[in-house]
């Protein structure tokens, strides 16, 4: 019985991006041998989007209030894209150390997640 999913975010820079990750977005982690830190991430859902190439899988965090996500980060000192509202939520972009970036958004649309008040 499938159990979780493991995404993987390939960085130039996984050191820094490890310690983003760890520090500023405060993921809990686990050593598997050698420093390799697997994080523990939110509840998730997925999406498959049609497309005419592979290869181009994003990674989204979701949030119920952006802007004060936003206001949040940056008191952190991580900076964030314009916000663009689209159909389905309105986005920023957080640009990771390493040269990469995921997303956050505040969706539009109902999720498939059970959601735990806390």
């Amino acid at each position: 019985m499938i159990f979780g999913a493991h995404i993987v975010v390939y960085s130039k820079d996984a050191t820094a991006d490890r310690a983003f990750f760890r520090e500023v977005l405060g993921s809990s982690s686990v050593d598997a041998g050698h420093g390799w830190l697997i994080f523990a991430l939110p509840p998730a859902e997925l999406a498959v989007h049609p497309a005419e190439e592979h290869g181009r899988d994003e990674l989204y965090f979701m949030c119920d209030d952006l802007k004060s996500e936003i206001s949040a980060l940056g008191e952190k000192g991580v900076r964030c894209s314009e916000v663009q509202e689209a159909r389905w939520g309105s986005i920023t972009k957080i640009r990771l150390p390493g040269g990469g970036e995921v997303g956050l958004y505040q969706p539009k649309h109902p999720t498939a997640m059970a959601r735990t008040s806390n």
